[in-house]
């Protein structure tokens, strides 16, 4: 009534070593050698090798934008060039551990890659690409269905940094207007250094900063108001330093306006969590030939 089974038959059905038929090591295998492939190819530069291999409807979630995610097979596409020529500028794309898990017609895989230029990686040599895939099995092979790329962010990168003291100084700008001494304080470091425009050399601590800061308040009965246009932000850790041409403005009530420009750059450390202001040095430039300060020039 059944079929009779010779043990030959009986070895090759049973599960290797850990569970695994052979047919499951021989897909783990294709695999492996497929993510390999794609691996070499980004590396490379090679964009057709880099889209070979993927589903037309593949899903990329990337490391930049949009957050929605690269969606089909042409939109995959496109998002590589961009990538790819910055990779031929010397930059790393190496694998550096894969783990795959094969079922019937769907599979996925892991893995961590060396990705970065000699002088990034040499700076954070333990940063890794995590990469996940997701895969199907399409007219007999395996197929990329979806990728999910990120690096891992750390506490105070320059990402959050940046954001966070560009933040800062666009709420010294609203206290300014609203004329908000405590406020303004508020992100100064007890033992700030502050090399202002006029003597002594240097100012010493948060107390005689803020009689700087509310001479220029005072200084005129007229709003006042301060913004740096062009400013840039460096953050890396815990520090952070900002720079750019300030622009005063005083409006007066008739309607006319006074502004003046100098040059600016601030010093911030996280501390308890928070940026504060530990230096700041603004300055005019001076005429050579009388040895005044020029502070009627615009950018």
């Amino acid at each position: 009534m059944f079929p009779d089974h010779t043990l030959a038959d009986h070895e090759e059905t049973t599960p290797a070593a850990g569970g695994r038929t052979p047919a499951a090591a021989d897909d783990d295998t294709a695999i492996r050698e497929l993510i390999e492939r794609w691996v070499r190819a980004v590396d490379a530069g090679d964009l057709s090798g880099t889209i070979a291999d993927h589903a037309d409807d593949v899903v990329m979630f990337d490391v930049p934008p949009p957050a929605e995610g690269v969606r089909g097979l042409d939109a995959y596409r496109a998002a590589w060039p961009e990538f790819l020529q910055w990779q031929a500028q010397g930059a790393r794309f190496e694998l550096t551990s894969l783990e795959v898990t094969a079922g019937e017609d769907v599979a996925f895989a892991h893995a961590l890659l060396r990705c970065g230029t000699s002088e990034e990686l040499a700076r954070d040599p333990r940063n890794r690409l995590r990469l996940t895939f997701g895969l199907r099995r399409q007219d007999g092979r395996w197929v990329i269905a979806h990728e999910h790329h990120s690096f891992p962010t750390v506490e105070g990168d320059s990402d959050s940094g940046s954001a966070e003291v560009r933040a800062l100084h666009g709420r010294w700008f609203l206290d300014t207007a609203a004329g908000d001494l405590d406020a303004l304080m508020a992100p100064i470091a007890d033992d700030v250094v502050s090399y202002e425009h006029e003597q002594p050399l240097q100012y010493v601590g948060a107390d005689s900063v803020r009689q700087v800061c509310r001479r220029g308040l005072e200084a005129s009965s007229e709003r006042v108001t301060w913004d740096v246009p062009d400013l840039k932000i460096v953050a890396r850790g815990d520090l952070a330093v900002g720079w750019g041409l300030d622009r005063v403005r005083i409006e007066r009530s008739d309607g006319s306006a006074v502004e003046h420009w100098s040059r600016g750059t601030r010093v911030f450390q996280r501390i308890d969590g928070s940026w504060q202001m530990i230096h700041q040095h603004v300055s005019y430039p001076y005429d050579p030939e009388s040895g005044i300060a020029r502070t009627d020039l615009r950018p």
